[in-house]
């Protein structure tokens, strides 16, 4: 079963509720299924946080857990895995412990030396040096449909542009994207409507995974490349060659973070794009703005929730917490989050002071977060200089998916050649 196919409420598993969970603190809330979707994931996650929402609600769907609904706790919770690890990050916890990428699922110090390992080939000098060849394959997709007058944002450009940047980074053929594509799918929006069914799905696809790169990895191991995969698999842990199972891992989860976050956040920043014509002239008008408001994007559009383990008992922000209890972190909250931000709706281009955990805090921020940034600037600057003025087709209805990434498909935009 998909995500396109999953049960109606009525239908989805739910877990009694924990003696010390207070009934106030209960909401209905599934990840995977968030009450009005169809208006836009962000849009769903915002009707979570009213200005009654206490800070920590339980959730009984996908295996029960807890959600942090301010951009506080979301902050605090990521700057702090002495007391919140990361060995269980996915929800429900059957696909949190099916989930083996590393370093991600590790705490310091153990994660330190593998996250060292990766920042070699994504640290922001590296990226500046492939600005030009990203630009460059940014040029080639708008300018194969400006032409035409229409195009499918999500189909024709999102699911391309950052994909066949990273793989080029990686050193993979860009015929491999489709079966990669649906690995991370299951990834992050497991298929399943019960703990044990996403669970298997999520092992099912970790494992893909692991096939995928098993013999790249032996290829590669004592090669002299440049790409990401060669840099990585040859670097020393703690003075030692890296141990094979954590290679596996490693660029196993280099691979799932290039292929579907950056993917979905350009989709989301386009429909809005595509809605509001006066922010696209701002861009324009003043490119100094543009670059500036590429943070603000950010913070408008994160696509992000994953979770974190509590490692002991302990009172948080008034509410008592079990060893093992797992506590939900939607990116999107904190962006969205009106007590740290006016009118948080709205992408302004002004705005100081951009708060946001779109790349996650603390020894988990995304080593991706350069490369990110500088896809999203070149996308825009070389999309406005070529396709000025473009709005959604009318009657257009984006589908859009909730889950560990969320994601839209079917954006079809529209503008005069």
């Amino acid at each position: 079963m998909t995500v396109d196919t999953i049960a109606p409420p009525s239908a989805k598993h739910r877990m009694p509720i924990p003696d010390y969970v207070p009934a106030p603190l209960v909401r209905d809330i599934d990840i995977y299924d968030l009450d009005g979707i169809e208006e836009g994931v962000h849009e769903a996650w915002k009707k979570v946080q009213q200005p009654d929402t206490p800070p920590l609600v339980w959730t009984p769907f996908t295996g029960g857990h807890w959600i942090a609904t301010r951009g506080t706790l979301i902050d605090e919770i990521y700057r702090s895995p002495d007391r919140f690890s990361s060995r269980v990050i996915w929800v429900p916890r059957e696909a949190g412990e099916a989930y083996d990428m590393v370093p991600t699922k590790m705490d310091p110090p153990e994660h330190t030396p593998y996250r060292k390992a990766i920042d070699k080939g994504l640290n922001l000098a590296q990226i500046r040096k492939v600005e030009s060849d990203v630009r460059a394959v940014a040029i080639d997709l708008i300018e194969g449909f400006a032409a035409q007058g229409h195009c499918d944002f999500a189909r024709d450009f999102a699911n391309i542009f950052p994909v066949k940047v990273f793989l080029a980074l990686a050193g993979l053929p860009m015929e491999d994207a489709a079966g990669l594509n649906a690995l991370a799918k299951e990834m992050t929006r497991p298929s399943g409507n019960t703990p044990e069914e996403q669970g298997r799905s999520l092992r099912e696809a970790n494992a893909g995974f692991f096939a995928y790169v098993a013999p790249i990895i032996a290829q590669r191991r004592g090669g002299t490349g440049t790409d990401l995969i060669t840099q990585m698999v040859n670097s020393e842990i703690n003075g030692a060659p890296m141990p094979e199972d954590k290679m596996l891992g490693l660029v196993s989860l280099l691979l799932l973070g290039g292929l579907d976050t950056v993917v979905n956040f350009l989709s989301f920043m386009m429909i809005y794009l595509a809605r509001h014509p006066e922010t696209v002239e701002e861009m324009i008008a003043d490119p100094m703005k543009l670059q500036r408001g590429v943070e603000e994007m950010f913070r408008r559009f994160a696509v992000v929730s994953d979770a974190r383990y509590v490692v002991e008992d302990m009172e948080y922000y008034g509410t008592q917490l079990r060893a093992g209890d797992l506590i939900l972190l939607p990116t999107a909250l904190h962006g969205l989050d009106d007590s740290q931000h006016d009118d948080p709706m709205k992408v302004d281009l002004s705005r100081r002071n951009v708060a946001h955990s779109t790349f996650a805090q603390g020894p988990h921020r995304c080593a991706g977060m350069h490369l990110a940034r500088m896809e999203v600037l070149v996308m825009l600057q070389e999309w406005l200089a070529r396709i000025p003025h473009f709005a959604l087709e009318e009657g257009a209805a984006p589908v859009y998916h909730a889950g560990i990434v969320s994601a839209v498909e079917n954006i079809p935009l529209v503008w005069k050649v």
